[in-house]
């Protein structure tokens, strides 16, 4: 996968935009965070990953999933792209995205889903 891959797939949900992230592209949504590219331009910043769950990723896919200590405090893991299945990252993101997006949206999303 790539970030342009990653844009196709969220930029489908209500109120997605692309933007910046600490001067590396980002997909928010109404202003928040979304996920952001890293520097490398592989690795996405997958936010709302909690320490749990992360090392549990990690421990199942550690060719994908890690962290650095800079993201260790935080609920977030990193994905290294090209390894990724788009089926994850899918799941990552919407996951996210039902926790950042306006309820209104997440309500007409569902709805429209039926």
């Amino acid at each position: 996968m790539t970030f342009d891959d990653v844009c196709a797939i969220a930029m489908t949900w209500p109120g997605v935009e692309r933007g910046t992230s600490y001067g590396t592209p980002a997909l928010k949504v109404k202003g928040k965070m979304l996920a952001r590219l890293r520097e490398d331009g592989e690795t996405l910043v997958m936010p709302g990953v909690g320490p749990d769950e992360r090392e549990m990723l990690i421990e199942a896919e550690p060719e994908v999933f890690h962290v650095t200590p800079h993201y260790r405090d935080w609920p977030t893991v990193l994905m290294r792209l090209p390894k990724a299945d788009p089926r994850a990252v899918e799941a990552l993101l919407l996951r996210r995205w039902r926790e950042v997006a306006p309820k209104r949206l997440v309500q007409a999303f569902d709805a429209a889903k039926g």
